[in-house]
């Protein structure tokens, strides 16, 4: 089994890592994409920067995938078929995912890769059981990020940049954001040499979402 993982830069991603290492799987890269006009990774909006650094501190190679902004969903598939057949050529057996329990959006990854002869992994996937546990499994073995992106229909615009807490999460909050309230950028994590050390910026709002600019600083 050789395994590309989807990365998003967030927290669920270091997880499933985390979660994959620990079962002796072989993992060669982290999957990811970027807006091809700002280089900030997709709903995440984190630097391209921030995403090389990851993959520095876990030890993988990034397969960085640039979109279009807008980006049809016909175009989408188009680019991820070509990098998957890349991936089947450099003889990646499965890509592993961090979706947790949202069946529809499982559905749509099994359906794509259905013909590629590529597998579909899902090593954090919970089904229909609550994700506290979870996030508390998370936050004691280390995990440690920040708030990047918040949908202000579904959480206040005031966390955006926060650390992520679940316990200060509002009631209806997913503890870690499955149904996209929010996004994170994961700075300390298991597989990680070492924590990242990142400082906020500018916040945006675009298109109902909010947006907190992160950078590497030296310490």
């Amino acid at each position: 089994m050789r395994v590309l993982l989807s990365w998003s830069t967030g927290k669920d991603s270091a997880w499933a890592l985390h979660t994959l290492r620990s079962e002796s799987v072989d993992v060669v890269g982290l999957l990811s994409t970027t807006n091809e006009m700002n280089g900030r990774v997709s709903m995440h909006g984190t630097r391209r920067e921030l995403l090389r650094a990851q993959g520095e501190a876990v030890g993988l190679p990034v397969w960085d995938v640039p979109l279009p902004d807008p980006c049809p969903n016909e175009e989408y598939q188009r680019r991820m078929l070509q990098v998957i057949e890349r991936a089947g050529e450099a003889g990646v057996t499965h890509i592993a995912f961090g979706d947790v329990y949202l069946e529809d959006i499982r559905a749509y990854r099994e359906e794509m890769l259905r013909p590629t002869g590529i597998e579909p992994l899902f090593p954090i996937w919970l089904g229909n059981r609550d994700t506290t546990e979870l996030a508390q499994r998370m936050l004691a073995s280390g995990v440690r990020a920040t708030i990047t992106c918040v949908d202000s229909a579904q959480l206040d615009p005031a966390f955006v940049g926060q650390r992520w807490d679940p316990g200060r999460l509002p009631d209806g909050v997913d503890p870690v954001g499955e149904r996209g309230e929010f996004h994170t950028f994961c700075w300390a994590a298991p597989p990680f040499g070492g924590r990242l050390h990142v400082t906020g910026g500018e916040v945006v709002h675009r298109g109902g979402f909010w947006f907190a600019d992160l950078s590497l600083s030296p310490r």
